[in-house]
């Protein structure tokens, strides 16, 4: 049965046909004029990109690295280090490589990425700036040959125009070969002919597959991925650029496997003789990471750094160096030296020979020893103990955590075996005494003090953290150091006071800001003790007397693969740290080296200055201490010694060893020390008198 037609609803009129193709030939009419209109303007666009000029390249400038007094350290600039290599003369391999992980699409699009620029636009958003690229091959062109790196909308906008100039004046080919000869790889090499020379001493069409992934690597960021300063860094960003390329289909899973397991032997390049090599490069690396520039501004932006570093101090470091460590030999050595009083760097060896091994040693995270244990001494005297604290030097088992055990030795398994002082505990460097009073404290505190100090690592607290059993830089216990220098007041350490641009204008300036992290008593009296390390009978760095009279205060640090001499008087702190790249073990003769350095470097920058004792705070105590008992010494003591408390905390009970009831000597008085006059001054005064 058919169905009744539906009733119309009011005012509905039926769409004859007619209409309905009356509105289709006006809808595909303005369609037409729409596309029409968008094609105008292309082919408009077009031969207004085409008619105009692409702009002069960008001139590289020289930028000017200065001292603290103003003396030249360094130029940088890239000009020279350019070789020009034809496409055909460059491996596929590293075509295949540079275009997976920069470019994918490079073949396919106009120079511009409309999905990348999208994704850059949405993170923008996000983040309310600029902080997202979106760059093909064919912009980081542009902006190499014409523009500044500067992060802006407007040199944004320049590079999209000269992207597509750029585009319709060139074939792709001849595009990717101008990139692959313009991209920068660091240490002032510009195109994969220098970067080959420079890293593998290869012509391009030599280098391996895994050579071509390294390389490929390394524009993303020349300093972070550079195989001489960041090696692991390095060999991390290959294996990004090989699983690219398998995503590409230029490689099967199995040969990106092999591939990465290929070793890469790397030629050191050609460097000339410079002042402070290593300073300068940890210069570039301050410059970017904490200041924000990039490699390029850097070493082509005519920028003027003015640095902390003192030329005197650091020729006077590395003769320190030279005289006590063969440069012939594999073993290394790195010093930094720090005005305590700023915390400014004064002085950086990274090594013993800069031609043979860039990498910077100061840098480097190294088992410290004992020269960890004043941050425990630091801790234990807020905790109550006291210099003349005893416990026995014995060999003792510690049992923790979940019936874990724990046996530290001795130096070759030499313990007192008798109740010692912190003080003889701390000249003497005893494991035992230091592990109880860890346990004493309980293992978290420790690693606290620590990280208020300077220690920037990430600290567990683990029995053998006592002994300084976790790597950390000589650069972090430089400025846990500082910290002690400063009588509790924590700085972090500075080596740039301020950079700025070509015409004089400020990009960067250091900010200097301190915190009391501990009282000035504590640490002076932790100082005090540690100026026993070098003048009391058995201290670990007695032998540094030959070489220093002046009052210093300090710390050895001795594992099986590292040496260590950390110190200070009332002007400088430097740190000294020797062993072998490879962890090879160190000899009687090796191990005593960075006490030689340590007493060379301070007996060169200190010979003719006057000497001046570390000033007693408020809030302190001298007392005369029998070793033997912990307690104050009486006219029956044979052996005593001087010892500071912090007021309070000192002894009261005379020494119980030897007998006595008076007290073994008058305390000093403490003054405030007066500069030596000169003979001249001295007969002006015996004359008007």
């Amino acid at each position: 049965m058919q169905k009744p037609n539906a009733r119309p609803s009011p005012g509905w009129t039926p769409l004859t046909e007619t209409k309905w193709f009356q509105r289709s030939r006006l809808f595909f009419r303005w369609t037409f004029y729409g596309l029409a209109g968008c094609a105008a303007s292309v082919l408009l666009g077009f031969l207004v990109l085409k008619s105009q000029p692409l702009p002069e390249p960008v001139q590289p400038l020289t930028t000017h690295i200065y001292s603290d007094d103003g003396r030249l350290i360094d130029e940088l600039h890239s000009g020279e280090k350019r070789e020009y290599v034809p496409l055909e003369n460059i491996p596929p391999a590293l075509i295949q490589a540079t275009i997976a992980v920069e470019d994918r699409f490079f073949y396919d699009h106009f120079g511009l990425s409309p999905r990348g620029i999208l994704r850059a636009a949405w993170t923008d958003l996000k983040e309310m700036a600029l902080v997202e690229g979106a760059s093909t091959i064919t912009q980081q062109l542009a902006r190499n040959l014409y523009l500044s790196h500067d992060r802006t909308w407007a040199r944004k906008l320049k590079e999209a125009k000269y992207a597509l100039q750029l585009e319709i004046h060139y074939d792709k080919d001849t595009l990717l070969e101008m990139y692959l000869n313009e991209v920068y790889f660091g240490h002032q090499a510009y195109g994969v002919g220098q970067a080959a020379k420079m890293f593998f001493g290869k012509k391009p069409e030599d280098l391996t597959v895994a050579e071509c992934a390294l390389l490929a690597g390394i524009p993303k960021g020349a300093g972070t991925y550079s195989p001489y300063i960041h090696p692991d860094n390095a060999k991390e960003r290959q294996l990004v650029v090989l699983k690219a390329m398998e995503r590409e289909g230029y490689l099967t899973r199995d040969e990106v496997n092999e591939i990465a397991r290929q070793p890469l032997s790397y030629k050191p390049p050609q460097t000339t003789e410079t002042q402070a090599p290593y300073f300068r490069d940890y210069i570039k690396s301050l410059a970017v990471h904490r200041y924000g520039l990039n490699q390029d501004q850097i070493e082509n932006g005519g920028l003027h750094i003015y640095t902390t570093l003192d030329l005197d101090l650091q020729q006077q470091a590395e003769r320190a160096i030279q005289q006590h460590i063969d440069t012939d030999s594999e073993l290394q050595a790195a010093l930094i030296a720090v005005d305590s009083k700023t915390g400014a760097i004064k002085a950086m060896v990274g090594g013993t020979d800069y031609e043979k091994t860039q990498y910077n040693r100061t840098l480097a995270k190294r088992q410290p020893g004992s020269a960890f244990k004043p941050f425990l001494y630091l801790s234990a005297l807020e905790d109550g103990f006291t210099p003349a604290t005893m416990m026995k030097s014995e060999p003792t088992t510690f049992t923790y955590g979940d019936d874990e055990v724990y046996k530290p030795q001795n130096y070759h398994g030499q313990y007192a075996y008798r109740p010692i002082t912190m003080r003889e505990a701390l000249v003497r460097s005893d494991n035992v005494y230091a592990v109880k009073t860890h346990f004493k404290l309980g293992l978290q505190p420790l690693v606290e003090t620590a990280e208020q100090l300077g220690i920037k690592e990430n600290l567990s607290p683990h029995p053998s953290l006592a002994l300084g059993s976790i790597p950390v830089s000589p650069l972090e216990m430089t400025e846990a150091y500082t910290t002690i220098a400063r009588q509790g007041e924590h700085v972090g350490l500075t080596a740039i006071k301020r950079i700025e641009d070509s015409r004089g204008n400020v990009l960067a300036e250091a900010d200097i800001t301190s915190e009391r992290v501990a009282s000035p008593a504590y640490t002076f009296v932790l100082t005090h003790m540690m100026q026993g390390v070098f003048d009391d009978e058995g201290g670990t760095g007695n032998i540094v007397r030959q070489l220093v009279k002046r009052p210093v205060a300090g710390k050895t640090g001795t594992t099986d693969w590292d040496s260590w001499m950390i110190g200070f008087d009332t002007d400088l702190v430097t740190t000294v740290w020797v062993g072998y790249d490879q962890n090879e073990k160190l000899s009687y003769t090796d191990a005593r080296a960075a006490k030689w350095v340590w007493g060379s470097f301070m007996q060169r920058v200190t010979r003719g200055k006057a000497n001046r004792v570390f000033e007693v705070p408020e809030g302190v105590t001298p007392a005369y201490i029998d070793p033997a008992s912990g307690r104050l010494a009486t006219e029956n003591c044979p052996n005593y010694y001087l010892e500071y408390f912090v007021t309070g905390t000192q002894p009261t009970e005379t020494c119980d060893v030897h007998g006595g009831s008076r007290p073994a000597k008058p305390v000093p008085v403490e003054r405030k020390e007066v500069p030596e006059r000169s003979w001249f001054d001295r007969l002006k005064d015996w004359w008007q008198h």
